[in-house]
């Protein structure tokens, strides 16, 4: 039985590589904590993730795995919250394209990220009907489920207002059916790359929640620090270094405010600060790649996790698919 039955919350992530710690603290520590208030449905978007990856599919098939390890590791428990994986309820698609007839052009074109991908990822060729539409998909993804949530960021209302406003065309053009999901903000934990700038597998500046230490260690030894503090002797300002972030999220309060002291009374060097951060990391990271383990021994509950996860969309899926077709009168 799941915790909140009364009120929905829909979300998705592409299975493109490993989960870093950006991804943690600035989305799954949120879905595992909604899971105790909440019903709800977290699904592999494997669909999406051919947006960018269609000329090497066959990658994403490993990484659906990896995903859902790394989800269970974060804490998502299948007794708490739907698991799914996209493709495998084919409503998504039919949704999709109903949904698709009737969207204009013109808001597919505006979506912010679509220029902002675009410009981002130039190594790929991004000119594709998949790549424009994916709002289209991603608001059947979220209206397939009649969610009264979707936790996003304060970035992400935009994307989450198109979906809103496809909801509201539909519902103009066929009567009141689909609601109009709410934005469940997030706090967003900004935890920067090792280099300082947004924490990115593109960059190769990540530290992964599957990482072992001993390939942490010399990433942690290398980060960058406060710029402005050239020797040891030299006040520090946690305010403005590059490694505090990660000492707000994982390090005891009482050893932070010892940090803070020592750093701007320039007590204490960058590599002091390094070992512990390295301590506070170990210590993190150590529940959660024991709890990854379990499925590393046991690959099948991985299948068996997305085959539950699978049956219980599908339900779900079926049920608001019958009722948009009778809303087309097109329930032949």
């Amino acid at each position: 039985m799941f915790q909140g039955e009364d009120k929905r919350v829909v979300s998705g992530m592409r299975p493109t590589g490993p989960l870093h710690l950006g991804h943690f603290f600035g989305v799954l520590k949120n879905w595992v904590d909604f899971q105790d208030d909440y019903t709800c449905y977290y699904f592999v978007a494997d669909w999406h993730a051919l947006t960018s990856e269609y000329t090497e599919p066959h990658r994403i098939k490993g990484f659906v795995g990896e995903l859902v390890k790394d989800w269970f590791a974060a804490g998502l428990d299948p007794e708490k919250c739907v698991i799914f994986q996209q493709s495998q309820i084919k409503e998504h698609a039919e949704l999709c394209l109903l949904l698709g007839m009737i969207t204009p052009l013109g808001w597919l074109e505006r979506n912010p990220t679509y220029k902002e991908v675009r410009q981002e990822l130039i190594s790929k060729d991004l000119n594709t009907f998949g790549f424009l539409g994916y709002p289209v998909l991603q608001s059947a993804d979220i209206l397939l489920y009649l969610p009264d949530y979707v936790p996003v960021g304060q970035d992400q209302l935009p994307h989450l207002e198109l979906n809103r406003e496809i909801a509201r065309r539909f519902n103009f053009l066929y009567g009141d059916f689909f609601p109009e999901p709410r934005a469940k903000l997030t706090e967003t934990a900004r935890l920067p790359g090792l280099d300082g700038r947004k924490m990115s597998k593109s960059y190769g500046n990540c530290i992964y929640m599957g990482e072992q230490m001993e390939f942490i260690r010399p990433k942690v030894m290398s980060m960058l620090t406060d710029t402005n503090r050239m020797r040891k002797s030299d006040p520090g300002d946690p305010a403005v270094c590059n490694l505090y972030p990660y000492h707000h999220l994982m390090t005891s309060e009482k050893q932070r405010e010892e940090i803070k002291a020592n750093c701007a009374g320039a007590k204490w060097g960058c590599v002091d600060c390094k070992k512990i951060l390295l301590t506070s990391l170990e210590e993190f990271l150590l529940p959660l790649q024991e709890r990854r383990r379990e499925l590393d021994d046991q690959p099948e509950m991985i299948q068996e996790i997305l085959d539950a996860g699978n049956r219980k969309a599908r339900l779900e899926a079926a049920k608001t698919m019958d009722m948009v077709r009778e809303k087309l009168n097109f329930n032949f």
